[in-house]
Order: C-alpha cells, then sequence, then structure tokens
C-alpha cells in the first residue's frame, strides 16, 4: 500500500481485495482469540475536527484490540486553534505517533498535512471522501452475500463524501451502481466522469425506483450532513421523494440489504424498518468499521499475524 490512505482511489482493486480478507481474518480471530499483540508500543494518533460516533470509537477499539495505544485530540486541544500550521502539526504529530487519522472538513487541508507528515496518515472523514466508510460497506456486501460478482447496488439520496468512496469502489471493483439524487444535490462531476470511463456501470439518475430496480443492495445516509445545518428546510423538502422505505425496497432485488452509514434519522431518510428488524445488517456495517481499520492499520504498519 501507499504510505497513506486519502481516497478509495489510492488502493488498487488487488489492494483492496487484500484488506478485505485480512479484515475477514482478523474478525474470525477477535470472535475467538480476542486482541492481537502486534503494536505494543506503538500509537495511533486522531485528530478530530468533527464529532464522531462511530468512527472515533472503532480506530481507538481497532488499535487497543492490536495491542497499541491511543492520543485523542481536537483543533481546540493543538496549536491548530492559535494558527500553527497544518504541516508543522503534522510533522511535529509525526515525531510521537505511528499513524494518524484524521477526520476533518477541507480534503485540502488533510492532503497537506499528509504531504508534510513522515507517518501513514488516514482520511477518517473530510467533506469530499469517506474512504473508510465506503470500503467497510463494500465490505460488509462482500461478507454477507460471499462475492462482489454480478453485484448491483444503488445509492439513493445526497450525493455526499460516502457516495463520492462508493462511486471509487465500484470504478475500482466493477460493480454495477446506480445513484438516484434529486438535481441540485449530485455527486461531483469530475468524480463521475473519471468513474464512469472505468467503470460505465455506474450511473447517475432522478428516479429512485429506477435506479433501486432489481438492485441487490440499498445504501442511504442523511440527507443534512454536519456543517449543512442551514440548508436544512431546502434539504427535507428535496430529499423527501428518496427515502428508503418499504415501498420503494420492494422494487429491488428478493433480499435485498439495506445499508445506513449512520448516525440515522428514522422517518427521514429511512424508516425505521431496517434499523429495528432484529436481523438488520446495519448493524453488522457499523461493526465492520472496527475490522477494516484493524486490517488498515496492519497494512500501514507492516504487522504480521500468526
Amino acid at each position: 500500500m501507499e504510505k497513506d490512505l486519502l481516497c478509495v482511489l489510492d488502493l488498487t482493486r488487488e489492494e483492496i481485495l487484500d484488506l478485505f480478507e485480512l479484515t475477514f481474518r482478523l474478525k474470525e480471530r477477535w470472535k475467538t482469540k480476542g486482541t492481537e499483540n502486534l503494536f505494543p508500543g506503538r500509537t495511533l494518533g486522531m485528530l478530530f475536527n468533527k464529532p464522531s460516533t462511530r468512527t472515533r470509537v472503532s480506530f481507538h477499539a481497532a488499535m487497543v484490540q492490536l495491542g497499541g495505544s491511543c492520543v485523542y485530540l481536537t483543533s481546540q486541544d493543538t496549536q491548530l486553534c492559535r494558527n500553527e500550521t497544518v504541516e508543522d502539526t503534522a510533522r511535529v504529530l509525526s515525531r510521537y505517533v505511528d499513524v494518524l487519522a484524521v477526520r476533518t472538513y477541507d480534503q485540502k487541508v488533510l492532503e497537506a498535512m499528509a504531504k508534510a507528515a513522515t507517518v501513514p496518515v488516514i482520511n477518517a472523514l473530510t467533506d469530499r471522501y469517506h474512504p473508510c466508510q465506503g470500503l467497510s460497506d463494500v465490505f460488509t456486501i462482500l461478507e454477507k452475500r460471499g462475492t462482489l460478482d454480478g453485484l448491483k447496488a444503488a445509492w439513493v439520496g445526497d450525493g455526499n463524501n460516502v457516495a463520492h468512496s462508493w462511486i471509487h469502489a465500484a470504478a475500482r471493483l466493477g460493480f454495477e451502481l446506480n445513484l438516484a439524487c434529486p438535481e441540485g444535490y449530485d455527486p461531483d462531476p469530475m468524480i463521475m466522469e473519471y468513474a464512469v470511463k472505468a467503470n460505465p456501470g455506474i450511473r447517475l439518475v432522478r428516479d429512485p425506483v429506477e435506479a433501486v430496480e432489481g438492485c441487490d443492495v440499498i445504501s442511504t445516509d442523511v440527507w443534512v450532513s454536519m456543517g449543512q445545518d442551514e440548508e436544512k428546510e431546502a434539504r427535507m423538502a428535496r430529499m423527501r421523494p428518496y427515502q428508503v422505505n418499504p415501498s420503494l425496497v420492494s422494487r429491488a432485488a428478493d433480499s435485498a440489504m439495506v445499508l445506513h452509514c449512520l448516525p440515522a434519522h428514522r422517518g427521514q431518510e429511512i424508516t425505521a424498518d431496517y434499523l429495528d428488524k432484529p436481523d438488520s445488517v446495519i448493524w453488522d456495517q457499523a461493526e465492520n468499521k472496527m475490522h477494516l481499520h484493524k486490517a488498515l492499520l496492519v497494512r500501514l504498519l507492516g504487522g504480521q499475524l500468526d
């Protein structure tokens, strides 16, 4: 792997599949063995400028279960709040930690930190990409379905950072992906242009029914992401026809999986049907973030399983 993971396209198809295979192994070992002792004395630094439940806890738990430790910081905990540059912060943190997970707004800030850092930098979410989420989502599909061959997936709702990472995953892995987004909330055109050239099975449509027709997987996300509160009313009005509900899911393939990267707002982007049923895949999807993060840390830090 490259030193950093800033977006899914930093990985080749072979590297993604290797990461998935390692995730399977680590998850199975966790069920029977619990913790590993791969990284005693090594530290994951987490610099988070956006709030988080799943990404923060899953990264922390992943590193601890691998035998390492964690340091959690926000910009207010560092000299970034007094205008130290992100480059200088990255250089200093590189002297203290072995790998750095960064959750911030601007992808360019992340890229600047990665360029200055001498340790691996992981994108733990920016406004542009959420690669770890996209990868753990696709891993969940592979785990449940057994193969990605012939996969037909649909993304319904906002063409946001997670959608961008799904698009990159489809471009690398070759599965069919329909995105249904209301006009004005499309994925970035440059991201779409690159992806469609790599995989013509990626397409953008307006009608959510058309997007999910015969699909094996339907995925969605919140309609109003962090930092978009001023747009809430407009977004809610435009997104209402894109709710994932029994009527929409009935147009997908039999036993289609419904995914949501969470947090979910029941009755908005998704109805409670797919969150509260006992066999909901969404909770496995959330757990799998931890296992994929472990695999990513092993590959970036060079750990070897016995």
